[in-house]
């Protein structure tokens, strides 16, 4: 081959690997933006709105299902605003699960208004909820249910149903999964109680930045002595408030008080300053589950999470959580 024939040859091959270079970058791209991966299509959509019903869900369906949660953790519920991709993906899913009592209500909202056939299971909804006055004679449900390991067993099977009924091809996998689950979160219950009890009765008070611990407080044994907002994190405490929360926590004498990792923790620094008394190291989980790593990234890490916080932080002595297989 002369050098004219190798110039040419060399040539002819660059607009070839130049489509070569762009297909691969394509199809990266294309992999990277779409969550669907090949073979899931077939498997029932299930689509989670909260990270803890995500969690759960993603227990007992396992690889079974294809899973997507709307929230990521960190956020807030209450006040998110859906953005138009939430609502393509409840369009496309087969079973919608959501908290229900109005826990995440702009998602609630679009889920209502958004086309597709899903069936829809509000799984907070299955437990019989606290009734919290909001003054002015408005009396709400709490729909904060997961606060009890008890409770969040009991939306444990509401799950297990509802795949079920979406796939009865699978119900012994959805079953066996939910059952183990279950027998975790009845260790996971006894534990914490046992927890509770070694903080002195008391500094078995607690006070957080916003409502969301009335069913653990039910469930374990401690008071909710005051909030500085309440059940929805869409209120704005008024400085009436703040000074409220301040005098009441002087006259409670309780050693620490909390903050919460999906609210800006600002105004709660202010009420343990002027109050004169500590805010706990760690924020406690309270709407979601924690970021990937983090010591709160599932359900039952969150709840030991928490529970290790509060009793560090009231006098408690705090003893890890196992597992008995």
């Amino acid at each position: 081959m002369n050098a004219i024939t190798r110039s040419k040859a060399r040539f002819c091959w660059r607009p070839v690997l130049a489509v070569f270079l762009a297909l691969l970058v394509d199809g990266c791209a294309t992999g990277n933006s779409n969550p669907t991966t090949p073979g899931t299509e077939s498997k029932p959509q299930v689509v989670a709105t909260s990270t803890i019903i995500a969690d759960l869900a993603q227990e007992v369906g396992g690889e079974d299902i294809q899973l997507t949660g709307i929230l990521k953790p960190g956020t807030d519920p209450h006040v998110y605003e859906p953005v138009p991709a939430d609502s393509r993906v409840l369009e496309k899913a087969d079973l919608i699960l959501y908290n229900g009592y109005n826990l995440e209500p702009g998602l609630i909202k679009l889920m209502n208004a958004a086309g597709g056939n899903a069936r829809k299971l509000a799984v907070g909804e299955v437990v019989k909820p606290l009734q919290l006055d909001k003054g002015q004679g408005e009396v709400v449900p709490d729909p904060h249910v997961w606060g009890s390991a008890e409770n969040a067993a009991t939306m444990v099977n509401a799950i297990r149903d509802g795949l079920i009924e979406l796939s009865p091809k699978d119900r012994e996998k959805y079953t066996q999964r939910a059952l183990e689950l279950t027998g975790e979160l009845k260790q996971l219950h006894s534990w914490i109680n046992q927890q509770i009890q070694t903080i002195p009765p008391n500094n078995r008070q607690l006070v957080t930045t916003h409502d969301a611990f009335q069913y653990y407080g039910r469930a374990y044994g401690i008071a909710i002595a005051g909030t500085l907002i309440g059940i929805s994190t869409e209120e704005q405490p008024s400085a009436q408030t703040v000074k409220r929360l301040v005098d009441s926590i002087k006259k409670i004498g309780v050693p620490a008080i909390f903050a919460e990792t999906t609210i800006n923790p600002a105004l709660i620094k202010t009420v343990a300053q002027e109050a004169g008394i500590k805010l706990a190291s760690n924020e406690l989980y309270s709407d979601s589950i924690g970021a990937k790593g983090s010591d709160g990234d599932s359900y039952i890490k969150m709840m030991e999470a928490n529970t290790r916080t509060i009793v560090e932080a009231l006098g408690g002595k705090y003893t890890p959580f196992q597992l008995k297989k």
